[in-house]
């Protein structure tokens, strides 16, 4: 008998064909516990089916859904931000354009789909955090005055990617941000701006964004075995789109 496992996905973008198969070559069971990292719209044109797809998911699975900074975007939109051109230049046109597609109804169920959104989740028997982008308080988490940085900051993954190898965590001069989490699991900044297409790790940070709004795969990964499951390059599945490529 197979082993409960508790797998990370990536930042989906819209990608819901790629999704779809990506769970079916992990051969995802209700067993499983899945935790999205946060990014589910903007890029390709599925906002609202895949989002409904998440919706449902829950319904049969163990889901923890974070909250991603596009999602937070989309979210201020509906709620009546008015239009944003900068979304508009990296997704949000064809989350729009999804969106006027499906009626007030669905919307309304969305909205509340986003505002539930978690900024992290900290399984505290593990001491492993998930979350979609950072944080910057040296405390950590349950210190962070900007709770924005949770799904827009970047620093964090710059900060492990420039650690010096040799530096040991007892040294005054390790980062105090890396020291309290045994392992912090994030996406926002895809891996594909390294050349790369798989699961990155550096220092105790694994980045599970492998580029889906690109030209990059899907992921998912076994948080205990490190083992990881991907499905094609998503553009593969929308050959007529671009999307933020």
């Amino acid at each position: 008998m197979r082993s409960r496992r508790t797998l990370v996905i990536g930042d989906i973008h819209s990608g819901l064909k790629a999704l779809k198969d990506l769970l079916e070559i992990a051969k995802v069971t209700t067993e499983d516990t899945l935790i999205f990292l946060g990014d589910y719209i903007d890029a390709w044109s599925e906002a609202v089916e895949t989002v409904n797809f998440l919706i449902h998911l829950k319904t049969t699975h163990h889901c923890i859904f974070l909250r991603g900074n596009h999602d937070e975007l989309c979210y201020e939109w509906l709620t009546g931000a008015g239009d944003n051109p900068t979304w508009f230049m990296h997704g949000g046109r064809a989350t729009a354009q999804s969106y006027a597609k499906t009626d007030e109804e669905t919307k309304k169920l969305h909205m509340t789909f986003y505002e539930d959104l978690e900024n992290f989740y900290l399984n505290e028997e593990t001491n492993k955090l998930f979350l979609h982008a950072g944080f910057t308080h040296l405390k950590g988490i349950e210190h962070e005055y900007f709770t924005k940085s949770f799904y827009w900051d970047r620093t964090l993954w710059e900060l492990a990617l420039s650690l010096n190898p040799n530096l040991d965590q007892e040294d005054e001069y390790y980062p105090k941000r890396l020291t309290h989490y045994n392992e912090i699991y994030i996406g926002h900044t895809p891996v594909t701006r390294m050349g790369k297409t798989t699961p990155q790790n550096a220092a105790n940070v694994w980045n599970v964004d492998t580029g889906a709004a690109f030209k990059g795969p899907l992921t998912a990964m076994d948080i205990k075995t490190k083992e990881f499951w991907q499905s094609e390059p998503v553009y593969t599945y929308y050959p007529e789109e671009k999307g933020r490529n």
